[in-house]
């Protein structure tokens, strides 16, 4: 921001002395195809080619500062679209790793729902072998049985997750 306020009030100041041109070490002064020394009219006086090469000497100077002010505009314009592709470039990486955060939390659902329906497999197989030997008590059998209610509900608790 500061530098454009540097560069809008010099180019104001180098429009303000447009008009000011320094020829052969003479600072003259151009207004309305009129020349002006130290606030003198001197267009009279002046040779034709002295008149034609302080013009020429001008128009160059004006062209210098058009050039200098498109080579700005340029300037800025290219800032503006880079900074624009910044904020794009941001907006993609951000939308990534949102994408690969959602990916993380669906793997681990998945792994949590495959590590559930294992244990709860393991644990209904294991109670049906205990039970075939006759191998369990009564008290023995009501854990079995809520242990394999727990491991049904974190099923389905990790199902839901897993949508």
């Amino acid at each position: 921001m500061r530098v454009l306020m540097i560069i809008l009030f010099v180019g104001f100041g180098f429009i303000v002395n447009a008009q000011d041109i320094n020829y052969n070490g003479v600072k003259y002064k151009i207004k309305d195809d009129r020349i002006f020394k130290d606030n003198i009219d001197v267009t009279e006086t002046l040779s034709i080619d002295e008149k034609t090469s302080i013009h020429a000497a001008f128009d160059e100077k004006i062209e210098k500062l058009k050039n200098t002010e498109i080579t700005q505009k340029r300037i800025d314009k290219a800032e503006k679209e880079q900074k624009n592709a910044i904020k794009s470039q941001k907006r993609a990486e951000k939308k990534q790793k949102k994408a690969e955060n959602e990916l993380k939390k669906r793997e681990k659902a998945q792994s949590n729902f495959d590590k559930s329906i294992k244990k709860h497999k393991a644990a209904t197989n294991k109670y049906e072998k205990l039970k075939k030997k006759g191998k369990l008590s009564p008290q023995d059998e009501a854990k079995w049985l809520e242990k394999i209610e727990k491991y049904k509900a974190a099923t389905v608790k990790a199902k839901k997750r897993l949508k």
